[in-house]
């Protein structure tokens, strides 16, 4: 078997196109999924598209971006631990030959192994895109001995999903946001802006801001023996003033991905009612717009989060 597929290349930043491309031949313990629908990451894919990703495994042109997939399986290994017929999250994949996959999910088709896929309950449709997203705000959250934050910096599909996650877990978080287009769609927290915040004692900041400039910002609202946790990306070094943070006794966490317990914990929520996921998306585009698509999701304040659809697209 030979398959192939459209994808989303970048042959180079600000340069994409669809291409059809030759896909690994599946193994015993892969799936090939039909992919119905991919999202696009204002965060991580933004920075490469736009050429500002700094040095990162496997980093290079031409690449296929995205890792927020979902499908339903079209051909299953024996030992893939999967179905034909399931619908499946699929955070990316590697089966482009000599195109990179970073991240590998924007695409018609996409072969990966089934341990990589989570399985969907029935109902979840375009909304489960947002699983790599929610588990990621739940990894910031749930890390060893971590406090919930009562501030989280940044409105945006990731600060709204650390918001609401904080809910579900009982927490009662400020998000702060200066962009008036991004203050509505609360559920259960408080959305201000900052110069409207006079608090200077938040004994947890969790920023998803991007800006590389904002650690003195932070540190000047942090409680003594407080902690920032960085759960955005930043492409910038990032530098802050030691003596505020010396007599605060400040602690730095940087978050990372997602990890198998997060995306449990995260799909749990969601089951049991707890976790919505409605209200963030907001632009819809056929996959053979997707350069349209890519430019609408990195330049338009007004969108929060674009999906592809690629049903119908061989």
């Amino acid at each position: 078997m030979n398959p192939d597929t459209l994808a989303v290349v970048l042959d180079q930043p600000q340069q994409l196109r669809l291409q059809r491309l030759a896909l690994t031949p599946p193994g015993e313990e892969d799936v090939l999924v039909d992919i119905e629908w991919s999202g696009i990451s204002t965060g991580t894919e933004r920075l490469l598209w736009s050429g500002q990703m700094p040095p990162f495994p496997g980093m290079g042109y031409p690449l296929v971006p995205g890792y927020e997939s979902v499908g339903r399986v079209a051909l299953a290994g024996e030992k893939s631990g999967r179905a034909v017929g399931d619908r499946v999250f699929v955070p990316g994949a590697r089966c482009f030959g000599p195109v990179r996959g970073l991240f590998g999910g924007a695409a018609a088709h996409l072969v990966v192994p089934g341990a990589r896929t989570v399985t969907l309950a029935q109902g979840l449709e375009d909304q489960a895109v947002l699983l790599a997203l929610a588990g990621t705000a739940y990894h910031a959250l749930a890390a060893p001995g971590a406090r919930l934050p009562e501030l989280i910096v940044g409105h945006g599909v990731l600060g709204r999903l650390l918001a609401r996650i904080a809910v579900a877990l009982g927490g009662s978080p400020v998000v702060w946001e200066q962009n008036p287009q991004r203050t509505s769609g609360a559920l259960g927290y408080e959305v201000k802006d900052p110069a409207a915040d006079e608090r200077r004692d938040y004994p947890a900041i969790c920023d998803v801001s991007g800006d590389s400039q904002i650690l003195d910002r932070l540190i000047a609202r942090l409680a003594p023996g407080g902690e920032i946790v960085l759960a955005g990306f930043y492409h910038d070094p990032l530098s802050f003033s030691f003596p505020p943070a010396f007599m605060r006794e400040a602690r730095l966490r940087i978050a990372a991905e997602w990890k198998e317990p997060d995306m449990q914990a995260v799909t749990a929520l969601i089951g049991a009612g707890r976790l919505s996921l409605e209200g963030l998306i907001t632009h819809r585009r056929p996959a053979g717009e997707a350069e349209e698509a890519y430019r609408t999701a990195f330049t338009d304040p007004d969108c929060l989060k674009m999906v592809l659809d690629w049903r119908g697209l061989a």
